[in-house]
């Protein structure tokens, strides 16, 4: 069978975008729930109101930012679908169906470094706010994991090779002729490192590393006598860098894993399938009942879990206004059993523990499944943001939008209870009109 040919008429004069979408989506809900005219005061005195190019809308920035973490997508893919989605055009503020791109990727990237931290947490704090009542619980969970870099696996020959790579760079912009390039040299001790696993070839390719690193720190010391003083001053940071590099121990502290973020550390969780994870640790605060997430800080230093506690909690007064009662948190916070107001929780042998303390206890494992859904869904498993100002803006805007994502599943599961309600109410009326004679026997 056919189907019936769409009615093609004009939509009415004065319809607006609004009238042409499901005003139950959850977005749309979303985007009306959403107190915009904050970020909008809050932003605005990052702009000129005389100087420089009309900028993008603040309401529209702010939601591709909250967006892009929602749906899990980078900032290409981002621009390039809101100007398919008529949903994300709705929740941007824009009156009109545009079928073109908001702004350029990059914008994103000045726009996050514009507004910096402060107002990132701004975005998380509001994410808070739209939770009402589940995030004004003032007994916590709390815990931290690893948020690795988008970085290659660190290892000291890969190292010597990028030194190599961008001290040939470095002379070819400032057009200094080399004593040698090395670059066949490098290459053929490469072939060499391949073969580690052939009879005789461990010994061998243990030379070629060591040949590398001469080579490195050759190249560096040519470009350190050659450069102009003006030169040297420009490229000191990096030939800095390569000094640190190639002066490094194996035990060493404080080491340089990568030339482009050297702000990486080095994490041990005593993870089976991981034993190395390279990036930052973030620490979260989540509300008991409900799992609000209601304090998440970066912290690119290799600190004790408990050290990180009292800047969390700090977080959590300037975001919530009140100081947390309770936290329970794992083994891993062994130390301090209070700070200033909060009592820290964590277990330890205890014969006269009450049943509501042992199950807060075990409630605080939920905060583990929040972690991996932070990490799978919200963009927090590789941090592709660059430096460490990029490792704490993608935290707070991961907890950000997982709290946003809280929201929108709590109206989905409302109405399909209110349909529940109204199924069951029409199901007891026709049951009281059957006759007796008709009613099934159980």
């Amino acid at each position: 069978m056919l189907a019936k040919p769409n009615s093609t008429s004009q939509l009415g004069f004065f319809a607006t975008l609004a009238d042409q979408l499901d005003q139950k989506h959850s977005l749309y809900l979303l985007a009306n729930r959403i107190d915009w005219a904050v970020f909008e005061k809050a932003f605005s005195k990052h702009y000129s109101s005389t100087q420089g190019k009309p900028a993008k809308p603040i309401r529209l920035m702010v939601s591709l930012l909250i967006l892009k973490q929602l749906r899990n997508l980078s900032d290409e893919s981002m621009v390039e679908q809101w100007s398919e989605n008529i949903y994300y055009q709705y929740f941007s503020g824009t009156q009109t169906f545009t079928p073109k791109q908001p702004c350029v990727a990059t914008e994103l990237v000045e726009f996050r470094k514009r507004i910096g931290q402060e107002g990132i947490e701004l975005i998380l704090k509001e994410s808070i706010r739209i939770n009402g009542k589940d995030a004004d619980e003032d007994t916590l969970s709390g815990d931290t994991t690893v948020q690795e870099k988008n970085i290659t696996y660190p290892t000291d020959d890969k190292l010597y090779k990028k030194i190599i790579a961008q001290c040939q760079s470095i002379a070819s912009t400032e057009q200094i002729e080399l004593r040698q390039s090395y670059s066949r040299t490098v290459k053929k001790l490469s072939i060499v490192q391949r073969m580690r696993r052939n009879k005789g070839g461990d010994t061998k390719a243990r030379k070629a590393g060591k040949k590398v690193k001469t080579i490195a720190g050759r190249l560096v010391r040519e470009l350190r006598r050659k450069l102009s003083a003006d030169a040297l001053n420009r490229h000191e940071m990096s030939l800095s860098l390569f000094g640190k590099v190639l002066a490094q121990k194996r035990n060493d502290t404080d080491k340089i894993y990568s030339l482009h973020e050297p702000q990486v550390k080095c994490y041990t969780k005593g993870k089976e399938h991981k034993k190395f994870e390279f990036g930052s640790k973030a620490s979260f605060l989540i509300t008991q009942k409900s799992g609000v997430i209601v304090g998440a800080l970066n912290f690119t230093e290799t600190l004790h879990d408990s050290r990180t506690l009292p800047q969390v909690l700090e977080q959590y007064e300037r975001l919530n206004g009140k100081q947390a009662r309770e936290v329970y948190l794992d083994r891993g916070y062994r130390g301090p059993r209070h700070i200033n107001d909060t009592q820290l929780h964590t277990p330890r042998p205890d014969k006269k523990i009450t049943i509501t303390k042992r199950k807060k206890h075990k409630r605080r494992a939920a905060i583990e499944p929040v972690i991996g859904h932070l990490k799978h869904d919200y963009r927090m498993i590789r941090n592709y943001l660059k430096g460490a100002n990029g490792d704490a803006i993608n935290v707070m805007l991961s907890a950000a939008a997982m709290n946003f994502k809280r929201v929108i599943n709590l109206w989905r599961t409302e109405a399909i209870r209110s349909w529940l309600l109204i199924y069951n109410f029409l199901v007891g009326i026709y049951w009281n009109f059957i006759p007796l004679k008709l009613k099934p026997t159980f």
